[in-house]
């Protein structure tokens, strides 16, 4: 019998050596395979790109996996505490495979076995941190064994706070959300620090399966989980037994977290601040590299450039009249259910969309859209209003030529039309019919000194079309190119007083006349180059320009970066090329600067996912700046490399030119502000395009209104009454409260009284004169000569425009004094 026994003990032993080395034999080809676990040391997930204005506001994020890193000292312990309890409560004392756990789990599916039950884990979060950053999710027994096997090397390697450091920073969330951060901003629209016990122990039930506990399709599932945390978080001793009561009685409260722009009024900034990083970076950058940009964007002076911008495209189109309704639904039944699916402009908060309930000569019953619930279902209120005659009497006249003009609203709308509507101010429940435009426009503001872009608005409506006609439009800038051509003979001889004809011209090329003329059509004879550019004489700008040769204006042009590569023909001078409202007021911020050149950029300043900076617009160096404190050292002294690309004398002349075209020239009457401000109108042929870019000593703007797809705006189209009445209702407010500055008169120039006509020295008491400013060396001249004047006879009334006149008068195309 002992021997028996001793024999089944041989046996036994040999095979239980055979079934161990069989075990290590199998151990050992898993642990070949195994990846290297070292990577968790420079961990760098996809996190997300934030956007911010320059107060720091938040403007737009960008990412594939919605995350932000938090270090796990940033993490509350409320938070840590919630996901211990629900995923591993024994994660600080077993060493990466909780036994105990397993055991019970092998236990409880031995009992479930047969019932069609779901196995039941026991991953600890080291093991999930195996899985996730190492492995795949197969259910196979092999991944198991080497998550364990990771999950031991990893608890050598690292520490614990590491280890819950990327579990918390990695595990998904549904809803694009990854990491706690991200998760706590998606479902709450909150940080981590602000999350009550009911909201973290949701969180903390997401991992398990989001989909299983979303919070509208599955919501008593997710109060349920919810609730199954708090629980545990109270046996466990996070929380008290109150405080668990309390949290159970919350309703979920999810507050999903808007995507796209966050500040208002915004979104076409931030498209384009989106669109230069992907160009500059990279697209894994933008949407992966957790980059913190901040922007130049001013959000108080962003809503003013809005509401100018688009108050002048919606005066326009309701002129042209009424393009008919959205669509056409049926009124009877529940109308709130297919008026909820009506798509709106999500960045028009002001507007909302309604059906026509009725429809009579004395006004209009609406039935509001109804709002939808975080699931997609409609909420049970059907709001009411009306539409009185006089708030949509403008829609009287049709824009339609199937349709004929309307007397009362009820030849406007029927019964079933869906339109917009926005609320009268002060009124209950009434409202004025609204429309679309299909005229757009484009609005820039920019600080002339930096070049920082303050205001960017790129059309009525980003949701209506995302296509930016501030920095995407190529269009004419007619006159307003102009001053490019002025500065050009300033910085070659000529003065504001040089006097150019105002006659027709014509000329031939390869068989072909092109005769150029002045808007409205006739011509002022003989007129200084300040008169020219305050009454915007076509004739005199191609004449000076032919005097003086395109090359050279070509070259200012693309000196200051109005056109990359310009044509050098005459038709250039008067603005038929093509360039952007950007470009515009780079180029003019250059007169309002003194001749700086000009860099534009909305991004101030770009910080990698770690802080570091690795770009910053502004490359001046501040001599001083960084002082630990005051001992009586001079003020700190900023030293400004930029190239200079103007001689600030002529861009003092230029302005002051401006100046003239605000007062007395083509935007007379059209600009009212409080400060000194100068400018130019621009109209292409046609009226197909309107401009008007103009500065104050520190604030430069452009406008432009046009078709999307170039059409007539109509006769009396000008920049002068569409453009210029824009940049004042945005000045008006975006300088409000601001100190006024002054245009300097740079030092060495001199400021004479001039005949306006002639351009000669004014005599004292002499009637139609003009202070206009010198460089050192030149002034008004002693006789009379007008560039252009060959063949032509000097007018009567020039000759008795000053006593001067009847002197010795020149002619030919000189003129250089």
């Amino acid at each position: 019998m002992i021997r028996l026994i001793g024999y089944l003990f041989g046996l036994a032993s040999v095979l239980a050596l055979i079934v161990a080395g069989g075990v290590a034999i199998y151990l050992n080809g898993m642990t070949k395979d195994l990846p290297n676990y070292e990577v968790l040391a420079s961990y760098a997930p996809p996190v997300t790109t934030r956007i911010h204005a320059g107060n720091g506001a938040l403007m737009a994020e960008y990412a594939r996996e919605r995350r932000l890193f938090l270090p796990i000292q940033a993490i509350p312990d409320r938070v840590k505490a919630a996901f211990l309890s629900a995923e591993d409560k024994n994660f600080y004392n077993h060493p990466g495979v909780d036994i105990y756990g397993l055991g019970r789990a092998i236990l409880v599916n031995l009992q479930n076995f047969g019932s069609g039950r779901r196995p039941v884990g026991a991953s600890t979060i080291t093991q999930q941190v195996a899985k996730n950053f190492l492995l795949s999710s197969d259910q196979t027994m092999d991944r198991k064994i080497k998550e364990a096997i990771l999950s031991f090397r990893i608890e050598q390697a690292y520490s614990k706070d590491k280890i819950l450091e990327l579990y918390l920073n990695e595990i998904f969330f549904g809803l694009n959300a990854y990491g706690i951060a991200g998760a706590a901003l998606t479902y709450f629209d909150k940080s981590v620090t602000e999350l009550t016990i009911a909201e973290t122990a949701y969180l903390a039930a997401l991992p398990k399966g989001p989909n299983n506990y979303h919070p509208f399709r599955r919501a008593d599932a997710a109060i349920e989980r919810r609730n199954w945390v708090v629980d545990r978080m109270v046996e466990n001793g996070f929380v008290t037994r109150e405080e668990g009561d309390e949290a159970k009685k919350q309703p979920l409260g999810v507050n999903l977290r808007r995507s796209g722009s966050s500040l208002f009024a915004s979104d076409y900034f931030s498209e384009e601040v989106r669109r230069q990083i992907i160009e500059r970076f990279g697209d894994k950058s933008l949407y992966e590299g957790g980059l913190s940009i901040r922007t130049s964007l001013d959000p108080e002076m962003q809503i003013q450039a809005r509401r100018a911008l688009q108050s002048a495209l919606l005066t326009y189109d309701q002129r042209r009249g009424f393009r008919g309704p959205i669509k056409q639904i049926p009124v009877e039944g529940d109308w709130g259910v297919p008026l909820a699916d009506v798509a709106g402009l999500a960045d028009v908060p002001e507007w909302k969309i309604a059906i026509v309930l009725d429809s009579s000569t004395d006004g209009v019953d609406i039935g509001l859209q109804p709002a939808k619930e975080g699931g997609g279902k409609v909420v049970a209120e059907r709001a009411r209003g009306r539409i009185e005659p006089e708030d949509m009497e403008w829609a009287y006249r049709s824009a339609s030529a199937d349709r004929k003009s309307a007397k009362s609203p009820q030849g406007v709308l029927s019964v079933g039309d869906v339109v917009y509507v926005e609320p009268v101010a002060g009124e209950s429940n009434r409202y004025r019919l609204r429309q679309p435009p299909k005229v757009q426009g484009g609005l820039v503001a920019m600080d002339p000194h930096t070049g920082r872009v303050l205001a960017l608005v790129g059309g009525f409506s980003y949701a209506q079309s995302e296509f930016n006609r501030a920095t995407q439009a190529m269009r004419q800038p007619g006159s307003s190119f102009k001053p490019f051509v002025y500065a050009a003979a300033l910085d070659t001889g000529y003065t504001p007083a040089s006097v150019i004809l105002d006659a027709p011209i014509e000329f031939v090329s390869g068989g072909q006349v092109w005769r150029p003329q002045n808007y409205g059509g006739g011509s002022a004879g003989p007129q200084t180059l300040r008169m020219g550019i305050e009454k915007s004489r076509n004739l005199m700008t191609v004449r000076l320009a032919n005097d003086m040769g395109m090359n050279l204006v070509a070259e200012y042009a693309e000196r200051f970066g109005v056109y990359d590569k310009m044509n050098p023909v005459l038709a250039m001078s008067l603005g038929s090329g093509e360039t952007t409202v950007l470009r515009m007021v780079s180029a003019y911020a250059v007169f309002a600067n003194g001749g700086k050149q000009i860099k534009p950029t909305l991004i101030d300043r770009i910080q990698d996912r770690h802080g570091k900076t690795i770009f910053r617009h502004e490359d001046r160096i501040c001599e001083g700046c960084n002082a630990d404190s005051f001992g009586g050292q001079q003020e700190p002294n900023i030293v400004d490399n930029r190239e200079q690309v103007l001689d600030p004398m002529t861009a003092y002349q230029i302005t002051s030119m401006l100046e003239g075209v605000v007062t007395r020239g083509t935007a007379a009457g059209k600009i009212k502000l409080d400060r000194p401000v100068a400018g130019k109108t621009g109209t292409s042929n046609d009226e197909k395009d309107a401009w008007f870019v103009g500065y104050t000593p520190d604030l430069v703007a452009g406008v432009f209104i046009g078709f999307d797809t170039p059409a007539p705006l109509g006769r009396g189209s000008t920049g002068g009454s569409l453009a210029a009445p824009v940049f004042n209702d945005f000045m008006q407010g975006a300088v409000a409260g601001k100190p006024a500055g002054k245009f300097l008169v740079p030092e060495g120039m001199s400021v004479v009284a001039v005949n306006r006509t002639t351009g000669m020295f004014a005599l004292e008491g002499e009637p139609d004169t003009i202070m206009e400013a010198f460089k050192p060396g030149t002034g008004p001249a002693d006789t009379l000569s007008v560039i252009g004047m060959d063949g032509y006879a000097p007018p009567e009334e020039i000759l008795k425009a000053s006593p001067q006149a009847n002197q010795a008068v020149t002619s030919g195309s000189g003129g250089l004094f």
